[in-house]
């Protein structure tokens, strides 16, 4: 499966600048802003100090700063969020209402390849407008993808949202709103959960209890027609490749990459 080149218009674009734009962002974010550079992205969250997820993006670089690759309907929270953070910073933060995001499978000028999966093509950030989103969120969730559409905020902790198949999350950086908890559940390897692509002849609606027998086992969360994904506790599904939903039998997947379990 692919998916033609095409704008994402439920993505928005956040730009953050000036001279200590490095500094603030690498205090905050969950990855390592200085892996950030020309022609690499990398993808990061921005946690609560609880360690849950406030919201997902990509970081990709441009001359003096930054931009962050959002969810449209988180961007004003985030943006305001950031401003919080800013103290006596030497940075600017703003929407770019100018910029569309844009999905490809091949190589786009001025774009970067998405760091996620190679699967999932590259990036770039354009004055355009019109979208065709539909096959590009199909390949996702087939592929196991989460999106920040599928997380809901304040509710989730990054590894069990694959944020470690995905390269979301930096072990070795400095600190960061959420580090203790994370580094934690990964020491100890207390991370049971992880989102998996899942498929029914009607898919019930995020939220939906998963159950195996009487065991719940996790819950459903986006999805596109008869495809989406689901958190689902590893320890209770173990080889099982069915549950059930409200009802509905729900087939279980594998994402196209290689979950990392164990500290």
């Amino acid at each position: 499966m692919s998916f033609p080149t095409t704008v994402l218009p439920d993505r928005a674009v956040i730009q953050v600048a000036g001279p200590d734009a490095a500094t603030f962002l690498q205090g905050l974010i969950t990855n390592d802003i200085a892996k950030v550079e020309n022609g690499r992205a990398i993808y990061a969250a921005l946690l609560t100090p609880q360690g849950k997820i406030i919201t997902d993006f990509l970081v990709a670089p441009i001359d003096g700063g930054f931009l962050l690759d959002c969810a449209k309907a988180q961007a004003a929270d985030l943006a305001a969020r950031l401003k919080k953070y800013k103290l006596r910073a030497k940075v600017t933060i703003a929407e770019r209402a100018d910029l569309a995001v844009i999905a490809s499978p091949q190589s786009v000028a001025g774009g970067f390849a998405d760091p996620r999966l190679p699967a999932l093509g590259f990036r770039a950030y354009q004055r355009t407008a019109g979208d065709n989103a539909t096959a590009y969120h199909a390949h996702r969730i087939a592929l196991g993808v989460p999106d920040s559409s599928d997380i809901a905020p304040e509710t989730h902790f990054p590894l069990d949202c694959n944020f470690e198949e995905l390269h979301g999350v930096d072990f070795e950086k400095g600190c960061y709103v959420g580090q203790e908890l994370t580094a934690r559940m990964k020491h100890r390897a207390s991370a049971r959960r992880r989102i998996l692509p899942v498929s029914a002849a009607s898919l019930p609606p995020p939220g939906t209890s998963l159950t195996l027998g009487t065991t719940d086992i996790g819950e459903m969360m986006g999805g596109l027609d008869s495809h989406g994904l689901a958190i689902i506790r590893l320890d209770r599904l173990v080889d099982a490749t069915e549950a059930t939903a409200a009802g509905a039998t729900v087939h279980i997947g594998r994402p196209s990459y290689p979950l990392i379990l164990g500290a």
